[in-house]
């Protein structure tokens, strides 16, 4: 809480969208979304808070171009690979570890700032929802905007 006393806090506005997902290293551009809640919110200095509540998806940024995307999936395949057995997996037979782990890894939130009411990101950087589960989803972003002075 004292980091954000220190921002003199004084808007606070909350906004929800939902996602359908297919799993499996599915990445869908948020960025739209996410400038449009800033927009709606009048806020020219902050901070926007972007998070998906769960443990098996992640929210980052990136050049959504389809070939990086690829690139990005085959880095976590290797680095979180699918096709070995996980301690997890014997608890409650879902085969999702794999999931929680690079949702532990990647986050399942984001901060961007704000200046001039547009979110910082560089000409070729999005935000991204990557959702690591092993099945179709339906997700619930959060999206929260703070104005600092």
């Amino acid at each position: 809480m004292g980091f954000l006393v220190w921002l003199k806090m004084k808007y606070n506005k909350k906004m929800r969208f939902k996602i359908s997902t297919k799993g499996f290293n599915d990445v869908v551009d948020i960025t739209d979304k996410v400038s449009e809640i800033l927009k709606k919110s009048k806020i020219k200095e902050g901070l926007c808070l972007i998070s998906c509540p769960g443990s098996t998806c992640g929210i980052t940024t990136i050049e959504a171009e389809p070939n990086l995307i690829e690139d990005f999936k085959e880095f976590l395949e290797k680095l979180v690979p699918s096709n070995r057995p996980y301690r997890h997996d014997q608890t409650w037979g879902e085969r999702n570890a794999p999931s929680h782990i690079r949702s532990a890894l990647i986050k399942p939130f984001l901060t961007v700032p704000i200046e001039e009411g547009n979110l910082v990101l560089g000409t070729w950087q999005q935000i991204i929802l990557i959702d690591f589960d092993n099945r179709p989803r339906e997700r619930e972003i959060v999206v929260k905007v703070l104005e600092t002075k």
